[in-house]
């Protein structure tokens, strides 16, 4: 039996300790065995606490995989049997609940009131072309808040393989297509009934259920689409979107397919299983070159046959203000006419 890809990090599958590094109440992701289902010895998992800790300890790292192996082999194992013995608990994930079509399919609407589109299309100092934008527009499945106190925002969506809408995240823009502030569908429509004094519908109710919202890739709908294609990955779903204007649409096998997992820490092996068999581009936020590096080692590990090439042109270039700042690779291309970096 291979044991590379044996142990997996349980993610919500099993509670969560203590970090044993940092303390973190909490954080610490225990691993499961995926052939029994069992739980590993506590010593083996990973802080999710990443910006203070991040420790990450795996059953290679303490030869408790390959002492397995050669238990079940019937050789001699040189593990310390005074280590915690496995405790077999029930994983069973619970059945996830998703965000109606039909509530989906309400914010695709409005785009001349929505503020991120029409900047692209007005305000930045190389507009697109009407084209263009309602091609992304339709490839992601962007929309608009119409009324409330969210009026004019942008939503995306985050779409896994199968077509279920996952999360909605929402999104308002200066004028300058800055952030201003962000929200979630869920989270505004549980606002309205509560302010209104109505009853939750039953999808939000059992919708609420779930530990992690935003569970899968932005735009990782496409990758069922465009099954060939190379994948550019980068933290927001808005520079998955400047990366897809600048760069092109994935019309040809070798042209990229752009995706942003969600914010600096879902760079993950859950998040990332979606991606197995392709090549990965990452192109890092300033300041996190560092961690997704090290993430992205560990990921291709439990990933056959995928690989993970990370940018670090914005490390080496940007000036320590820009650092401080935290830009990312959109901060630059939309000062940049477009047109240059098309084909």
């Amino acid at each position: 039996m291979n044991t590379k890809y044996r142990y997996q990090l349980a993610s919500n599958k099993v509670p969560k300790l203590n970090c044993p590094y940092c303390g973190a109440i909490k954080h610490w992701q225990l691993y499961i065995d995926i052939e029994t289902g069992e739980v590993l010895p506590e010593q083996h998992g990973r802080c999710d606490n990443e910006i203070k800790c991040g420790e990450w300890v795996t059953p290679k790292d303490t030869g408790y995989a390959k002492s397995i192996w050669e238990q079940e082999q019937g050789y001699k194992t040189d593990w310390n049997p005074q280590q915690p013995k496995r405790i077999k608990k029930s994983v069973n994930e619970p059945k996830r609940a998703f965000i109606p079509v039909e509530v989906f399919n309400r914010t695709r609407a409005g785009y001349e009131q929505n503020t991120f589109i029409q900047n692209l299309l007005t305000r930045v100092a190389f507009p697109f072309e009407v084209q263009d934008i309602e091609k992304v527009i339709s490839l992601y499945h962007l929309g608009t808040i119409q009324n409330g106190y969210r009026k004019r925002a942008n939503t995306f969506p985050f779409i896994d393989v199968q077509g279920n809408v996952r999360a909605i995240q929402v999104k308002q823009f200066d004028e300058q297509n800055h952030t201003a502030s962000t929200d979630y569908l869920h989270s505004i429509i549980e606002k309205h009934h509560t302010r209104n004094n109505k009853p939750l519908p039953e999808w939000l109710e059992a919708y609420n259920k779930n530990e992690t919202k935003v569970s899968c890739l932005f735009g990782e709908h496409l990758l069922s689409k465009y099954p060939y294609n190379p994948v550019a990955l980068v933290e927001a779903p808005k520079t998955a979107i400047y990366g897809t204007l600048y760069f092109g649409f994935p019309e040809q096998p070798t042209d990229l397919l752009w995706l942003a997992v969600y914010n600096l820490s879902s760079l993950n092996l859950n998040k990332c299983q979606a991606l197995k068999c392709r090549n990965v581009y990452l192109f890092p936020d300033l300041n996190a070159y560092e961690k997704w590096k090290k993430d992205s080692q560990e990921i291709q590990k439990h990933l056959p046959n995928t690989s993970f090439f990370i940018s670090d042109l914005l490390e080496r270039l940007a000036s320590p203000k820009d650092k401080e700042q935290g830009k990312d690779i959109a901060d630059y291309l939309i000062k940049q006419d477009w047109r240059l970096f098309r084909k």
